[in-house]
């Protein structure tokens, strides 16, 4: 296939790389940990672990998982954490042991919880013990036979562990009281000397890696299958992408995003990992006077993040303030980045915001722009190495330059499948292999991608997939509900906030009683933020309420 963005690659940038360098995701786990087995890998709260405990402590993990839970390859293990050191220790572990990880918002209500737990038929969790309450609630109709709990701190050694979860608990009241008979504490299971009966399994690229969950346009969220091979495709991708400039030990990166989401997971867990950085584990961004106090500590080199988060760190007056002599990269993804905050960011920091693009079924990176662009330039980047994307209009037909369609997306890094799901999965791919992103968008003349705007009626506040379908489920069980519709509408921090539309089945029903049914059945950003009540609400012949109507 022709591929007008050839010309347009950064100089040294192969068009397809070799990918069968490593055979799993351990395999080059293991290549990495014995490159830079005494360097420093995670920090958290101060506390900083080499990759050489990391390997340790996660091979321990996954000694636990075979021998005392009797875990077989190809079981379901989730993992609801925030970014701690506990979570590169057990998803290490579990992909050791040859299990797929299933990575869970730790903000999930009951109902989001279950459904996830339900549908992926995972045996095992680790939870933190804030979420454990949630879990208690829904856990007698899931599958999961062993339930693991971990507190914040439980990683930060004495007395630092032990002021941590005391004040969460008692001072803060972040913990919910909860009772789940049977379940271990994650200290507990590290205590054990689990190692020694590992049992390496054999695994291949075409082997399950995670089922990472995304949402549909039915609202159902689904298990987007990646492979080992994915992962590494991926991975091996955006290194060659990032070029020898980039790619050398000492890193210092800065990781606010939750590494349950594909873009830190890949980007900063794996690829910077692999090349020796040290992920500086932030749990709380949303907490910008003490995110910036833990920038003041380091000399970092790399932040990856999304507009939103840039847009509040700009807005704080102590950031200015910092030493950027050392920052390399900035990497935006996750949601659009907006021309204001990259032209802000570059003023402040001196580095240029480079956008890229990608989705939970792309693992997720497709297009990047190049690392050396000496200015934010409003698009997504050229297609990664081996990576193909067209345009394609409604009856699959390629586009030309200039002409708006589908981003449809083809390379080693797009998922199997969806879990369990034959006909999302036959809905989502061309007959002739592509990927359909669900993004309209547009190629120019150099090759450059740009989004357009959503073919679907998604909303992205804050780099999360929010569906309607899901919102409008949730709400229309409201007794004083008759009718409800979702929809995006622009919002200066989030990018997108939620906005509904309602007609009363009771003239008593308040805003406040619908934005807190919300918050007791749907994660905080899903909830939402604008609620309108009408008399009707427009419909089509058939009776299909028309969303496009209403954002008028």
């Amino acid at each position: 296939m022709n591929r007008p963005w050839l010309k347009a690659y950064p100089p040294g940038i192969p068009a397809d790389v070799e990918l069968g360098e490593f055979n799993s995701i351990p395999e080059l786990m293991e290549n990495t940990f014995n490159t830079f087995r005494s360097d420093p890998a995670f920090s958290n709260f101060g506390k900083t672990l080499s990759f050489d405990e990391i390997d340790k402590l996660s091979l321990n993990f996954a000694g636990y998982l075979q021998r005392k839970l009797g875990l077989k390859k190809g079981d379901r293990v989730a993992i609801m954490l925030p970014n701690i050191l506990q979570y590169p220790i057990a998803l290490f572990g579990i992909l050791k042991a040859g299990l797929v990880v299933v990575n869970v918002n730790p903000l999930y209500t009951a109902r989001e919880l279950e459904h996830q737990l339900k549908d992926s038929g995972s045996k095992a969790i680790l939870i933190f013990e804030n979420s454990a309450n949630t879990l208690e609630k829904i856990l007698a109709n899931t599958s999961v036979e062993h339930v693991i709990t971990t507190k914040i701190g439980d990683m930060l050694g004495f007395p630092k562990s032990a002021i941590i979860n005391f004040v969460l608990k008692y001072v803060k009241k972040m913990v919910p009281d909860w009772n789940i008979p049977k379940s271990v504490s994650f200290t507990q299971v590290m205590k054990g000397n689990w190692s020694s009966s590992f049992s390496k399994p054999k695994i291949t690229l075409d082997d399950t890696a995670f089922l990472q969950y995304t949402g549909g346009t039915t609202g159902v969220s689904k298990g987007a299958v990646l492979t080992h091979l994915n992962i590494v495709a991926n991975l091996t991708q955006a290194r060659v992408w990032l070029g020898e400039s980039v790619c050398h030990p000492g890193h210092i990166v800065i990781t606010p995003l939750p590494l349950y989401h594909i873009f830190s997971l890949t980007a900063n867990l794996f690829a910077l990992s692999s090349i020796g950085g040290l992920n500086v584990l932030i749990t709380n961004p949303r907490d910008i006077p003490n995110f910036i106090k833990e920038l003041k500590k380091w000399k970092f080199t790399v932040v990856t993040g999304v507009n939103t988060l840039f847009n509040a760190l700009l807005a704080h007056k102590d950031f200015k303030d910092l030493d950027f002599s050392y920052l390399e990269v900035t990497l935006g993804g996750g949601m659009a980045v907006q021309r204001d905050t990259a032209t802000r960011w570059k003023q402040v920091t001196g580095c240029t915001l480079i956008e890229a693009y990608g989705l939970t079924e792309t693992s997720p990176a497709a297009c990047m722009n190049p690392m050396n662009l000496p200015e934010y330039n409003g698009k997504i980047g050229l297609p990664i190495s081996s990576t193909i994307v067209t345009i394609k209009d409604d009856s699959g037909a390629d586009l030309p330059a200039g002409e708006v369609g589908e981003i449809c997306i083809k390379g080693p890094q797009v998922m199997k499948e969806y879990w369990q799901r034959p006909d999302e999965t036959a809905k989502v791919f061309t007959d002739d292999g592509f990927f359909r992103s669900g993004d309209l968008g547009v190629m120019d003349e150099q090759g450059y991608f740009k989004i357009v705007d959503r073919k679907k009626d998604m909303i992205l506040v804050s780099g999360f997939n929010v569906f309607p379908n899901e919102i409008e489920g949730v709400l229309s069980a409201h007794p004083k509900i008759f009718e409800c519709a979702a929809i995006g509408v622009p919002d200066s921090r989030s990018g997108e906030a939620v906005k509904v539309f309602i007609v009363k089945g009771d003239k008593s029903l308040t805003k406040d009683e619908v934005i807190e049914f919300s918050r007791e059945n749907l994660t905080r950003y899903k909830c939402p933020k604008f609620v309108e009540f009408r008399e009707d609400l427009p419909k089509s012949p058939v009776g299909k309420i028309l969303r496009k109507d209403l954002r008028v």
